[in-house]
């Protein structure tokens, strides 16, 4: 380990990176925090998350004890990989095809559905900003690279 900590900085630097695009999906109002509303807008498609396993969710990682899931405490209740899980069962959501793909149709459904509808131009751009073309759509590692933009740009 590095004395001034800075190598264990980068690996928290890291992790937080990874976590942070799971954390943008499920805070579907996209106040900074996650509300039972958020999580059981995300969970709607699966019929197992009631509200009583949603409440465990939040109450299990809710520290501070506020009825809400900051980022700080997602993240230290979260580890990188089940974030990326959790990534995994979006990107299935958005890819109603099932083709391995999030085409510009599924992308744009699928920001409909979670609250944060964007115009033709917007989806395009999210789509080049993975390094993709709207005839190809994006994959799972393009879609990390897209949600892991700085959410504040034209809205999303």
């Amino acid at each position: 380990m590095c004395p001034t900590g800075l190598h264990v900085n980068r690996n928290l630097a890291a992790q937080s990176a990874e976590i942070r695009p799971a954390f943008d999906v499920i805070d579907a109002d996209r106040d900074g925090r996650i509300s039972r509303d958020d999580l059981r807008s995300f969970f709607s498609r699966f019929p197992a998350a009631s509200d009583d396993v949603i409440a465990a969710m939040i109450s299990a990682a809710d520290a501070d004890r506020n009825g809400f899931v900051e980022f700080e405490e997602f993240e230290s209740v979260l580890p990188a990989a089940a974030a990326g899980g959790m990534m995994d069962e979006a990107f299935r959501m958005m890819d109603r095809d099932g083709d391995g793909r999030v085409g510009f149709e599924d992308l744009k459904a699928y920001l409909s559905w979670a609250g944060m509808p964007a115009d033709d131009e917007d989806v395009r751009e999210m789509i080049r900003s993975g390094g993709c073309d709207e005839a190809s759509g994006v994959g799972f590692d393009d879609l990390l690279r897209i949600l892991a933009v700085d959410s504040g740009k034209n809205g999303w």
